[in-house]
C-alpha cells in the first residue's frame, strides 16, 4: 500500500527549517547593518558639508587654487587632478589588465595560469603606501623625468603610472573570472566555422563577457578615484595646490587633500571653515563613488548574457 503524501511531509524536518530561518536572519541583518553603516555615513558627511557650504562664499569654491588653510576652496583643482591621475592609471591598467585577462583564459596552460594567477592576486595585496614609495623612488626619477628632463620630482604622471599598476590586478581578476565564465561551446563553434583563437577572443568571447568586463573597469575606476597614499606621496602639492591639468606638475586628489589637510591634528588649524571642507570633499568622493557603481550595477543587469 502507497503511504499517503501530505503537506507536513513535504515541509521538511522541522529542525531544518528552524536553522534556516536562522542562518536567513544572520544574512539579512549582515545586509541591513551594512545599509545602515552607508547611511550614517551619509549623515555624518551631509551634517558637517551642509555647516560649509551654508558659510562658505561661493567664489572661494572657485579661485586659482586649493588652499583651504587660507580660505580658497578651489573644488575644480582637486576634480582635474583626480581625473588626470584616474585617467592616467586606467590608461595602464586597461591594456595591461586585459591582455592579462585574456592570456590567462584563453592561452595559458593549466601549469602556467596555477602560479600566475596568484601571483597577479598577490600583486593586488601590495599595501598602496609600498607601491607609493616605489612610484616617488623609481617611477618617478627612472621612468618620468628621463622622458621628461623638466619634470619635478612630484608629479601627477608619476602618481598616475603608480595608480595603474596598483589596479591592473583588480582588472585583470575580474575580467579573466568574466572571460572564463563564457561556455566553452561558443568557442567550440567558433572554431567549426574556422576562426583562429585571436578571432575568437575578440569576436566571442570579449563580446559574451562585455559586461562583466566592464564592470571591472568601473570597479577599477572607483578604485583609482578613492586612492590616496600613492597620490599623497608621488604626486606632491601636499600644503595645497594650484589649478592645472599638465600631468608633469604637482597636483593635489580629493583623497589626498582630506589626507594632507587632516594629518596630524583632531581638529584642523588655520581658516574657520577648513575642517567642514573634509566633510564636503569627502561628501562628493562619495556621490561620485556612488555614481560608478549604480552605473556598473545598472550596466551589468542590461547587459549581461545569459546562457
Amino acid at each position: 500500500m502507497t503511504p499517503t503524501l501530505t503537506i507536513e511531509a513535504l515541509a521538511g524536518d522541522p529542525k531544518r527549517r528552524r536553522k534556516e530561518r536562522r542562518v536567513r536572519t544572520l544574512f539579512a541583518s549582515a545586509g541591513m547593518v551594512s545599509i545602515a553603516v552607508s547611511i550614517l555615513i551619509m549623515v555624518a558627511l551631509i551634517g558637517e558639508a551642509w555647516a560649509f557650504i551654508s558659510q562658505v562664499e561661493l567664489a572661494s569654491l572657485f579661485t586659482f587654487g586649493w588652499f583651504p588653510r587660507r580660505g580658497f576652496y578651489d573644488i575644480p583643482t582637486l576634480i582635474v587632478a583626480t581625473t588626470l591621475i584616474a585617467g592616467i592609471g586606467m590608461i595602464v591598467a586597461v591594456p595591461l589588465g586585459l591582455g592579462t585577462a585574456s592570456y590567462l583564459a584563453e592561452y595559458a596552460s593549466p601549469r602556467a595560469r596555477r602560479w600566475l594567477k596568484p601571483t597577479i592576486e598577490l600583486l593586488a595585496g601590495v599595501p598602496s603606501v609600498v607601491l607609493g614609495f616605489w612610484a616617488l623612488t623609481f617611477i618617478s626619477p627612472e621612468f618620468v623625468q628621463r622622458l621628461f628632463s623638466a619634470a619635478p620630482p612630484f608629479t601627477m604622471m608619476a602618481a598616475g603610472l603608480g595608480v595603474g599598476v596598483l589596479i591592473t590586478p583588480l582588472v585583470a581578476t575580474v575580467s579573466e573570472d568574466a572571460m572564463r565564465a563564457v561556455p566553452i561551446d561558443l568557442r567550440l563553434a567558433s572554431y567549426g566555422l574556422g576562426a583562429n583563437r585571436s578571432v575568437t577572443v575578440r569576436k566571442v568571447v570579449v563580446p559574451a563577457a562585455l559586461s562583466g568586463i566592464v564592470a571591472s573597469l568601473i570597479l577599477a575606476l572607483s578604485r583609482a578615484i578613492g586612492e590616496t597614499m600613492i597620490v599623497f606621496m608621488a604626486a606632491g602639492a601636499v600644503g595645497g595646490a594650484l589649478r592645472t591639468a599638465n600631468p608633469l606638475e604637482p597636483g593635489q586628489t580629493m583623497t589626498a587633500a582630506i589626507a594632507a589637510l587632516a594629518t596630524g591634528s583632531d581638529q584642523v588649524a588655520g581658516e574657520g571653515l577648513a575642517f567642514q571642507s573634509l566633510f564636503f570633499v569627502g561628501l562628493l568622493l562619495f556621490l561620485i563613488t556612488l555614481v560608478l557603481n549604480s552605473v556598473s550595477n545598472r550596466f551589468v543587469r542590461k547587459y549581461r548574457e545569459r546562457y
